[in-house]
Formats: C-alpha cells, sequence, structure tokens
C-alpha cells in the first residue's frame, strides 16, 4: 500500500469537490496557461474545461500569451479540437473567476495582469509566493506533470475520459515525462498507464512526427553551429526565432551529445529573451541553477532535470545576442564552480 498515493488521490478528491462547488453559479469563467503553452499546459486547461463542463454545466474560457509555434502542438490543437483564445483578444473585465494551470502568478511565463485577482492555481513547479494569496491553491512539484493532477480530478469525481481527452492527458504526461524517463512519480506512471489503452493511436502518430518546414531544420543548423562545450556543459545560441518552443526542443536534442550533462540554449523570440535547460543529472536541479544563472536579467525556473527561463525586454540586457551568450555562459560556469574557460566547438568549422 503506498500511502503516499492514497494522500494524493484523497487530496484530488477533496479540492476538485471544493473548487467544482465554488464554481458552480459563478457564470464566465476564465482558464489561463502559461504563454507559448506545451502539451502539458494545454492538456490541464482542457482537462479542467471538461471537468467543469461536466459538473457545473458552465463553459469555461481557455487562454493564453504568445503563440502555439511548436509544429507537434500545432497537431495536437487541430486534431483533438483545442478551442483556445489569445489573452489580448479578451475582456478580462467580463470573467466572475479565474484558474491559472501549468503556472502561477508571479512566474513571469504568463501575460495574466499581476494586478489582477487570480482565484484557483493548479501546477506542478515550486510553489511561488504570490500563489499563497490565491483562494484554492493545488500545487504538487513532486509531479512530472500537471496533467496527471487533473487525471486524478476527472477519476475522483467518476468523469468519463472521452477518447480525445485521455490522448491529449497522455501525451502530456508523455512529453513532459520523455516517456517516465525524467521527473516522474508513481502518481505520473499510474495515470500514464490507465491512459494509454484509451488514446487514438493514429492521433498519437501524428502529433509526434508531423511534418515540418525547411525553417525548422535551420534552426538544428543554427543550434549545432552554434554549440559550444565547456567540459560536461553546452551552450548554443539559436539568435532569432519565430517561435519560443523551438529552444527548448533543440536543448533535449543536443542532450544526446556523449559527455554531456547540461545544456543551456538562448534564443530571441520578439524582444524576449527565451532560455530552456536541460540535466541528466537531478542532483544538479535545473530549476534552481536556472535561477541562479538569470538572477537579474529576468525570471526562470523548473524542475531538478528540466527548466526554462524569460527575459524581458531582451533590450534591457547590454550588449548583442551574442554578448549575453557569453554573460550565461559565465553565470552557468560560475554556479558549477567553475572558470570561464575557452570552449570547444561542437561542430568543427
Amino acid at each position: 500500500m503506498n500511502t503516499k498515493t492514497d494522500c494524493n488521490k484523497t487530496h484530488s478528491e477533496e479540492f476538485s469537490t471544493g473548487i467544482i462547488e465554488w464554481l458552480r453559479g459563478k457564470g464566465s469563467i476564465l482558464i489561463v496557461t502559461h504563454d507559448h503553452p506545451d502539451p502539458d499546459a494545454l492538456a490541464a486547461a482542457f482537462a479542467l474545461q471538461h471537468l467543469i463542463l461536466i459538473k457545473t454545466g458552465q463553459e469555461a474560457t481557455i487562454t493564453f500569451g504568445g503563440v502555439i509555434g511548436r509544429r507537434e502542438n500545432m497537431v495536437m490543437v487541430n486534431e483533438l479540437e483545442i478551442k483556445a483564445k489569445s489573452i489580448e483578444a479578451l475582456d478580462l473585465d467580463t470573467f466572475n473567476a479565474i484558474c491559472m494551470v501549468d503556472t502561477q502568478p508571479g512566474t513571469g511565463n504568463n501575460s495574466y495582469p499581476s494586478d489582477r485577482r487570480i482565484d484557483v492555481v493548479i501546477d506542478h513547479h515550486q510553489l511561488k509566493e504570490q500563489t499563497q494569496a490565491c483562494r484554492w491553491v493545488d500545487v504538487r512539484p513532486e509531479y512530472g506533470a500537471s496533467a496527471s493532477i487533473l487525471f486524478e480530478y476527472l477519476q475522483s469525481q467518476d468523469v468519463k475520459i472521452a477518447t480525445k481527452l485521455a490522448t491529449i492527458l497522455f501525451y502530456a504526461i508523455k512529453s513532459e515525462t520523455e516517456d517516465l524517463g525524467r521527473d516522474w512519480t508513481k502518481s505520473d506512471r499510474d495515470a500514464y498507464l490507465k491512459l494509454m489503452p484509451l488514446c487514438n493511436n493514429r492521433i498519437l502518430h501524428e502529433i509526434a512526427r508531423p511534418k515540418s518546414s525547411r525553417i525548422y531544420f535551420k534552426y538544428f543548423e543554427t543550434g549545432l553551429k552554434n554549440a559550444k562545450i565547456y567540459g560536461n556543459a553546452l551552450i548554443f545560441n539559436l539568435y532569432d526565432i519565430d517561435h519560443p518552443e523551438i529552444v527548448a526542443e533543440i536543448a533535449d536534442f543536443l542532450m544526446r551529445v556523449e559527455g554531456i550533462e547540461i545544456v543551456l540554449g538562448l534564443g530571441c523570440y520578439q524582444n524576449e529573451g527565451v532560455l530552456s535547460m536541460r540535466t541528466s543529472q537531478q542532483e544538479t536541479h535545473a530549476g534552481v541553477l536556472m535561477q541562479q544563472v538569470i538572477k537579474g536579467l529576468g525570471t526562470g525556473g523548473g524542475h531538478s532535470m528540466t527548466a526554462g527561463g524569460q527575459i524581458r525586454p531582451l533590450k534591457a540586457v547590454r550588449g548583442s545576442l551574442g554578448a549575453l551568450e557569453y554573460e550565461l555562459a559565465g553565470r552557468l560556469l560560475a554556479a558549477l564552480g567553475r572558470e570561464h574557460s575557452e570552449p570547444e566547438l561542437l561542430v568543427a568549422r
């Protein structure tokens, strides 16, 4: 018997019952994800929207800032018919209840105004100070995916999980934990295994192997050419990018380089610095390391093996993207207790 897992499930039932009763009769409800939402953010929002509809009969609106640019995510949204709106197109005064999933107030990675009230927060990142002022808070940093938390809500409320909902929840857990290879718990594994037989395999295949434009491969060329190795750490710079998620995608790819245990990537999207970090060593804790690297420049955080960061606006940082890359490299090496040495190129020129 796993007492901790049982406690989590009990908490999921109590919390989901509480928010359902509190939301009942509220009218217009908004669900906010982080900017440029990934599968986990979209799945958590979609599942919460479904839970609210089934239990209260109320339609909730999903919103985000930025764009959905990664090809896999675009295919997922289209195939699974996820309806979401840009936060810039909404009149926020018309909503009576605000829910936030896979992000929190004060993180710097969502576009919801910091001076506005947030009622419900559901996330799997480290608890932020501002979040504690919200009415309903369920933050579980030990979980590998927010989708796993929402799966527990649906199960505890006896909500039927149809094929499309199962597919997006499964893919979210699959991508967030790299098929249970990083930052996962027994709760993530249980959700993964229960959702798998409910999925649409054709849609999963299309999401995982989408056709991509030539510019997609150009980014890989840029990342490979600019990748610099400092011992077991690799740093790359994509310079200008047309969607933020490409930095994380290439960071994942470059973690496959032999001898590399830490990857830090940088790109510039519409005057915003986008950072992504990966590590194969849990004890390094990418989230903590990212906060050290970006301190005073922007905001960031994450889990033991994955992290992200933002610098807004990028023009506030002196110098070019090349100079910023050099500074970030120095900060990373200093945080690791090393001197800023001359790097080795990944691909010889």
